[in-house]
């Protein structure tokens, strides 16, 4: 019998404690710094502290420690973080690791960011989705580089809670002044960041001084401690206030008697019966019932996951936002944003790219960069393209208009990534600021007179035929000849050569990568234009970079773009040197030439492929006017 009443008392205790662990909120924080000041140690000791270690876990550390630890006979915290084999042996944060742990008021979950400046990119996902940001500093050191970059990264992304935790205070002696003399220069220089609170604590992770408990060893500090700080901070949003916006993430629909848009709330609340509608489109309807799992709800706000039924089938699908219609989000297909370029290959503006702004991804493209940020500075600096971890303001345009709030008005609906076509990898992370309102004034013209009309007058069928290769390869020597044969036929042409073109459309452009894809994409809108004229278009480029010719392919019909690789293997080429190029970029008079010091990406799969080596210019344009008479021939 006591048994039994002690088995529901103890089902009893469970429950209680699972519905106060479940009435907790949660404070999402990372933590950053420069390499070696303590951020995985911190971590380390807030679990050790808060009791969150197994006793296996703990046998572990303590084996590591032996083998791996920097502490001498002392359990080296650390580990417990730096999971990757790699920071355990070089005794530094590689990846971002997340932990999660509970005190009697508040649940946490940690970010331990990198700290080497090739990692930025990693620190920057860390601090995506959090709320505060404990930025470290070793107090032998005082601010360093990495302190000004990640604290610059860290209100870039719209962090407006910073913890200066002056870590090592130990090694100084316990020193007021030199906490005092650090935490004065990181408010002068920090001023301008916008954040809203910043609590400066002298730590010692090691020790756990000022973490959990306070210190005896600094009596002349009376602020809170690290945890009596993240327990008490108020880092909530108003996101429950703002306008509804709700971003579609799939169509529900199970059967035919039932049709739901499914997705996340990112912003204000909705109830059944509110007028909702599409904020590309316009379309309107009413809110029949708000369905999830565990039934419907009679109210819904930011951050819930739910099903919004409507009382009308209107066109909505993933990608879509759904807004009042007396406070819908801005919609353009050209804004200013701030851009974090996380990827080794640099950022080229005019290629066309993959943008994801909440579920909705379409194509874009970088049409400019206003100026990039020296992060230690502050300073902005000219650009045209920009590396790894650099971080610049730019001008996007997307193929068709999305729907958006500013980043600092509205964060889920502000933030976007870029994402590379072919590889499907993260290239970037952005955050908007404004849309560019100078194209809402230019509108598609009707035209009466079509492409077709005009083929048809001609008597052919419009298509380019884009020449790429090496210099030297043969490229204008055998489009010379291709057009100087559909001419005789009776045809319509027109050459666009690469020498002809730089002496007035592109006389701007040099040949840097950034120039080279706006050559391109220059030249391929005036093919575009040529070939809307019902004329056949020959291309004579380098054109070394397959995306541009990817991009001048996808701006006419399918069908239309004959790509024609020249095939000329490079010592041929040089060996030709027609116009002694090769020579003057060997001697290091010409920088950035094809094939010397600037790479070409041989086609991949041409619609025609020339060797000209066993073969004589003749004979090849022979071979591609063939090409083009079967194409004829086919309409």
């Amino acid at each position: 019998m006591n048994a039994t009443v002690d088995a529901k008392l103890d089902a009893r205790a469970l429950a209680e404690y699972l519905c106060a662990q479940d009435n907790k909120d949660l404070l999402r924080f990372l933590t950053c710094g420069s390499v070696d000041d303590g951020k995985s140690t911190l971590i380390g000791r807030l679990l050790y502290d808060t009791k969150l270690i197994f006793e296996d876990q703990l046998a572990g550390i303590e084996r590591d420690s032996k083998r791996f630890g920097t502490t001498g006979e002392d359990l080296d915290l650390a580990l417990l973080v730096d999971g990757l084999q790699a920071e355990r042996e070089q005794g530094i944060t590689i990846d971002v690791a997340y932990r999660f742990f509970t005190t009697g008021k508040r649940k946490f979950i940690v970010a331990d960011t990198p700290g080497h400046e090739q990692y930025t990119r990693n620190m920057a996902t860390g601090a995506s989705n959090s709320d505060l940001a404990v930025i470290l500093i070793d107090a032998r050191k005082g601010i360093l580089s990495q302190t000004r970059r990640h604290s610059f990264i860290v209100s870039l992304l719209g962090i407006r809670h910073v913890v200066l935790a002056v870590n090592k205070i130990d090694l100084v002696d316990y020193s007021q002044e030199l906490f005092d003399g650090i935490v004065a220069a990181y408010r002068e220089f920090a001023a301008d960041l916008g954040f809203q609170t910043l609590q400066a604590i002298p730590v010692s992770a090691r020790y756990g001084d000022n973490v959990l408990t306070r210190s005896s060893n600094m009596p002349w500090y009376e602020g809170p401690t690290l945890v009596e700080h993240l327990e008490t901070v108020d880092v909530s949003d108003n996101l429950p206030d703002m306008p509804f916006r709700f971003q579609v993430q799939w169509v529900n629909r199970p059967n035919l008697d039932f049709r739901g848009l499914s997705g996340t709330i990112a912003s204000g609340a909705v109830c059944p019966g509110d007028e909702l509608v599409v904020a590309a489109s316009g379309k309107c309807a009413r809110v029949k019932s708000i369905v999830t799992y565990d039934g419907e709800l009679p109210l819904a706000i930011a951050g819930q996951a739910v099903t919004l039924t409507l009382d009308d089938e209107i066109d909505a699908s993933r990608g879509d936002i759904l807004c009042p219609p007396t406070s819908r989000p801005e919609v353009a297909d050209q804004f200013q944003a701030r851009l974090i370029w996380m990827s080794e290959q640099a950022l080229i503006p005019g290629r066309r790219l993959l943008i994801k702004i909440g579920t909705h991804t379409v194509t874009a493209s970088v049409t400019g960069i206003r100026y990039k940020t020296d992060v230690n500075t502050f300073a902005r600096l000219a650009a045209k393209t920009l590396q790894l971890n650099e971080v610049a303001v730019v001008n996007i345009s997307t193929s068709e208009p999305v729907a958006y709030d500013s980043y600092r008005a509205n964060r889920p609906m502000g933030a976007f990534i870029l994402i590379d076509r072919v590889t499907n990898l993260t290239l970037g992370a952005g955050m908007i600021d404004h849309g560019l309102w100078r194209a809402t004034n230019v509108h598609w013209q009707a035209i009466t007179v079509s492409k077709e009309t005009r083929a048809e007058i001609k008597g052919q069928r419009p298509m380019v035929l884009w020449f790429t290769g090496l210099s030297g390869a043969g490229k204008s020597t055998i489009a010379n000849l291709v057009e100087k044969k559909l001419l005789g036929l009776g045809h319509h042409t027109y050459l666009l050569d690469g020498d002809n073109v730089r002496h007035g459309l592109n006389r701007d452009l040099g040949f840097t990568d950034a120039d080279r894809v706006e050559n391109i994409r220059r030249v391929a809108e005036v093919a575009k234009l040529m070939v809307d004229a019902g004329i056949i278009t020959l291309v004579s480029f380098i054109s070394p970079f397959r995306a541009e010719r990817q991009l001048a392919r996808e701006l006419v019909a399918e069908g239309e773009f004959v790509e024609i690789y020249v095939s000329t293997p490079p010592s041929v080429a040089e060996e030709r040197d027609p116009k002694g190029l090769y020579a003057k970029a060997r001697r290091g008079e010409l920088k950035n030439f094809t094939g010397i010091d600037s790479a070409y990406e041989i086609p991949e799969n041409p619609e025609l492929l020339l060797d000209t080596i066993s073969r004589s210019a003749e004979d090849l344009a022979e071979d591609v006017l063939n090409f083009v008479k079967a194409r004829i021939d086919d309409v």
